[in-house]
């Protein structure tokens, strides 16, 4: 039966559970993913999630059922050792999350009305949220937010947290005044204090200019992502240029370098134009 389950292309789920049940069998399983745990895993769940949300903004969607279906695999990696330890199983996470979605949305499976904004709805939702902490016991306002979350996306979400509770700036204006000062204190502080001293400068520099992206409204990780996107193809046409010239990069000045990078800004802009 356990073969057949394997080789049937139309059994979903239960086709993937059997096979990771039979990866991680001690006896006939392979031996590197019999020795995996949760933390040799982790770092692969983390990278198959980027994995997604680049194949999202390339728009790329024949590889992006692919991705969906690695970053699949990661949570059925991690029930199945969670299963063996004897903590949760598959079908327990299923039941977690969709008793959750239920209970988050009582304006469309209880008796609560839809005719609210999607602010309303927002507001709702962390109000739910916060019940459900104080009933896990995390009392605090910054309770319960991921240590190992990318750290520009935990700063606005523990900013977000803090500013429920009425500890944020009301004015744009005074985040910017923050952010030049902290600039300000960085510059100040490279010639006159220790590498740590500079690395907390440059932390707390980086802090305000999450706060200012979540006052505008803007994902900080999605825009540096498109940030670094834009430096990789501008450079990459500044390599080409200078291959066409029968140069390299190394090979080439400054000035050189910034003039070509010059051009191909000025291209991409007449071409979305």
């Amino acid at each position: 039966m356990g073969d057949d389950l394997i080789h049937d292309q139309h059994a979903g789920i239960e086709r993937l559970l059997e096979i990771m049940r039979r990866l991680r069998d001690p006896q006939s399983g392979c031996p590197w993913d019999i020795e995996q745990t949760f933390d040799t895993i982790a770092p692969y769940t983390i990278e198959e999630a980027y994995e997604v949300a680049d194949a999202i903004e390339r728009q790329d969607w024949p590889e992006l059922e692919g991705e969906l279906g690695d970053l699949l695999l990661q949570s059925v990696y991690h029930t199945a050792i969670g299963e063996e330890a004897g903590h949760f199983s598959f079908q327990s996470v299923v039941t977690a999350i969709s008793d959750k979605m239920v209970a988050r949305h009582p304006h469309v499976f209880g008796s609560e009305s839809r005719d609210k904004s999607a602010e309303q709805q927002t507001r709702d939702w962390e109000a739910i949220k916060a019940t459900e902490r104080a009933g896990k016991a995390q009392g605090g306002t910054l309770d319960g937010v991921a240590r190992n979350l990318p750290a520009l996306l935990r700063a606005v979400k523990l900013q977000k947290r803090a500013a429920r509770v009425g500890f944020d700036w009301p004015e744009t204006t005074q985040v910017l005044a923050k952010l030049q000062e902290e600039a300000s204190e960085l510059v100040e502080a490279r010639d006159t204090l220790t590498h740590d001293q500079v690395v907390e400068e440059m932390g707390d520099l980086l802090f305000v200019m999450a706060n200012l992206a979540r006052h505008l409204d803007v994902d900080p990780e999605e825009a540096l992502r498109k940030t670094n996107a834009k430096f990789t193809r501008r450079f990459g046409s500044v390599e080409a240029a200078l291959h066409a010239m029968g140069k390299r990069p190394e090979d080439s000045t400054l000035e050189e370098m910034d003039a070509l990078w010059t051009e191909a800004k000025q291209l991409e802009k007449a071409t979305k134009d």
